[in-house]
């Protein structure tokens, strides 16, 4: 019953994820989500009471799939993986590279847009941010343990600055000001300026 509970409501934030990006936030609404899901408004209502709701189940819904990718690039087990290219997928998968990390970027761009106007919102994403910020900060504390990295180099503040460069060049990724792979090779370029060697 719960894996089918699940299943139903990742089907429908896959709905959600579509339409945003095929037409943007504004356009979600339980009808258009029950027609892209091929359902009816009220199996979305059943599950989704407010579009609110279908844009924070899209959020976590591409998170999840961000992370499954992130996992499936990195192996099955991360501590067999050097820190740096860890570091290095996390980042450039903030760049999107294909429809479904196009997808998933517009509705976290949609998301974050919608925090400057939403304290609920931002304050969410004030705790994925440091969530995210600490983790990549942790890999490049381990690699600067091991000479890897210039002493004097802060890895907190590296990882927010890191973070910052991808989520923007992403932003522009999107609305077309920067093509995808010149963006990656910018973000690649950023870490290997952290690094002692390259």
């Amino acid at each position: 019953m719960g894996s089918e509970h699940e299943h139903r409501r990742n089907e429908i934030a896959d709905a959600v994820l579509a339409i945003v990006a095929e037409r943007g936030l504004a356009a979600v609404s339980l009808a258009a989500v029950a027609a892209q899901a091929g359902v009816s408004p009220g199996r979305v209502q059943h599950y989704f009471t407010a579009k609110r709701e279908l844009i924070e189940a899209a959020f976590e819904r591409g998170n999840a799939l961000s992370s499954g990718r992130i996992a499936a690039k990195a192996g099955p087990d991360d501590r067999d993986v050097s820190r740096r290219r860890l570091l290095t997928v996390v980042l450039t998968e903030l760049i999107p590279y294909d429809a479904v990390t196009r997808a998933h970027l517009r509705v976290r761009q949609s998301f974050t847009a919608a925090a400057l106007a939403d304290e609920a919102i931002a304050a969410r994403l004030r705790v994925d941010y440091a969530h995210l910020h600490d983790r990549l900060a942790d890999l490049l504390r381990y690699d600067q343990a091991a000479g890897r990295l210039r002493a004097q180099t802060n890895p907190a503040e590296v990882a927010v600055t890191l973070v910052a460069l991808a989520e923007g060049l992403a932003y522009y990724v999107l609305i077309g000001v920067r093509p995808a792979e010149a963006a990656r090779d910018q973000v690649l370029a950023a870490i290997s300026e952290v690094y002692l060697v390259a």
